[in-house]
């Protein structure tokens, strides 16, 4: 019943939105439809149950809630503050498993030091009025240290795993040895208890000097982070240098080698200085590499009925390369790649599937968008 009522809504705030432009994929004439601009740098983008609408994320440091309506509401209250200098702000989302009855709204953002002169990622939660104005009793309950950024590589995406646990992917901070230094919480993905505290079994508690929140490591920075629907294991893609961005299947404990090992070079052409090649023994090859970067951001996994042709399609948005890309999958294995919406030189930032079995994009703009895409032919 709940699910119904969100998709009537999310289909009656479609009804006041601007005809949908046709464009075509490999697969049919794709549908793609403005639901709302006016966003400043928008980052992630949650759907809220119950037909009350969406949260989305504005860099800056701004919560906003776009209703049933179609109507941009003033920032909710109660968000904390952010570091918002270069790639800092606010940025991801995620709604409690249990949303339904606890109401908890989990932020990622960048977080300044004592001195306000570098910063790194935290994570915190608050619960949701029944108004939707404000987050009410939000605290911190995680947060990366040292502070080492001075504006770029924060991640940092969230995800809640099959095990309930929340996981949150990390940058390095543009300084690369501490991805591989396992006293600091750059370049990680870490793995915690939905109120922050330390499972038992992550894989390096109890060893000392080790930080015991780590999951896996060798990352650089990852800013797309989901749930294989079909296979139960979070998959994660990360930024590389100058090419080399990859995708992940971060197992317990283990290297993925940035910067030991990589497939990019530096952007000033020269190779990485820490870089002993494209794969390395001791750390894990990427589970799929792109030799050219299209600075990925964003990752929806899409498992819904309406538009068969895209089962079993995994969805990243494209920053650099303005495109959406679609990877076709066998299993876990990527068989097929086509990007999709090349030509409106999209910065594309977020990539969700929707409960109404469409796609939700957000374009990373001064002013930003949110858009709904679907194939003509769906159901």
């Amino acid at each position: 019943m709940k699910r119904a009522l969100l998709v009537l809504a999310v289909t009656s705030l479609l009804a006041l939105t601007p005809p949908a432009m046709a464009e075509r994929s490999e697969l049919g004439e794709l549908q793609l439809t403005e639901v709302a601009g006016g966003l400043e740098h928008p980052w992630a983008l949650a759907f809220l149950p119950e037909g009350q609408g969406y949260l989305i994320s504005e860099r800056p440091g701004r919560l906003r809630l776009l209703d049933a309506q179609g109507r941009l509401h003033p920032p909710l209250g109660g968000v904390p503050a952010v570091f918002a200098r270069g790639q800092g702000g606010l940025l991801d989302i995620a709604l409690s498993p249990g949303f339904a009855t606890d109401r908890l709204v989990y932020l990622s953002y960048a977080e300044a030091d004592d001195e306000g002169q570098r910063a790194g990622t935290a994570v915190g939660r608050g619960r949701l009025k029944e108004d939707l104005s404000a987050l009410e009793g939000f605290r911190v309950i995680f947060r990366q240290l040292p502070k080492l950024s001075e504006g770029i590589h924060f991640g940092s995406r969230m995800a809640f795993g099959a095990d309930g646990q929340l996981y949150v992917s990390l940058g390095e901070n543009n300084q690369r040895a501490t991805a591989q230094q396992l006293d600091k919480l750059q370049g990680k993905l870490v793995r915690l208890q939905p109120g922050g505290g330390v499972p038992a079994d992550n894989p390096f508690v109890g060893r000392e000097g080790i930080r015991p929140e780590i999951w896996s490591y060798g990352h650089r920075n990852p800013q797309g982070l989901a749930l294989n629907p079909w296979s139960g294991r979070l998959w994660l893609h990360e930024h590389g240098p100058r090419g080399g961005d990859e995708i992940n299947i971060p197992r317990a404990g283990r290297n993925y080698g940035w910067p030991k090992a990589t497939h990019g070079i530096n952007y000033s052409f020269l190779p990485i200085p820490e870089a002993e090649g494209a794969t390395v023994a001791g750390t894990e090859p990427p589970h799929h590499v792109w030799e050219k970067s299209p600075a990925v951001s964003g990752m929806a996994f899409y498992s819904a009925e309406r538009f068969p042709a895209w089962q079993h399609s995994l969805f990243i948005g494209a920053l650099a390369g303005q495109a959406l890309i679609r990877l076709q999958l066998q299993g876990d294995q990527v068989v097929h790649e086509e990007r999709l919406l090349q030509d409106r030189g999209w910065r594309i930032r977020d990539v969700r599937q929707g409960p109404d079995g469409f796609l939700y994009l957000l374009t990373d703009a001064p002013d930003g968008k949110l858009v709904r895409l679907g194939l003509a032919t769906g159901r």
